[in-house]
């Protein structure tokens, strides 16, 4: 795949808010004019999330969401269920509790994604 190609579906999601599914970038880039097809998108997207530019998600329905990452550091992340507000938060509990249980069990290498939901003030009042 091109990095132009690439590189487009990256700043459809620097200039968004909140995580995207891949359709909806898709249709973003369409209705630009952009010459891409949907299966260039999904590549892009891959490409983006092995190499930690972009985040992914899976909602409850278990749709891959996607958005472009605030920081290169290790997080996680706090969704509003109602609105997909996200805020990316630390966990030190949880790289700790990881770390551990991985070790426990004989394991290297461990990795991890956590994500927390609930609801953000906004959509609770």
């Amino acid at each position: 795949m091109t990095t132009a190609r690439r590189d487009a579906v990256r700043r459809v999601l620097i200039g968004s808010d909140g995580f995207r599914s891949a359709q909806d970038i898709y249709a973003d880039m369409r209705a630009d004019g952009a010459k891409i097809g949907l299966t260039t998108v999904y590549r892009a997207l891959q490409a983006l999330s092995d190499s930690g530019e972009i985040d992914v998600l899976r909602t409850d329905d278990g749709e891959a969401v996607y958005r472009a990452c605030r920081t290169d550091e290790h997080h996680h992340h706090l969704v509003c269920r109602t609105c997909g507000r996200t805020v990316e938060v630390e966990g030190p509990a949880v790289e700790r509790w990881a770390e551990s249980i991985g070790a426990e069990h004989g394991f290297t290498d461990v990795t991890h994604t956590v994500e927390v939901f609930g609801t953000c003030p906004t959509c609770a009042e």
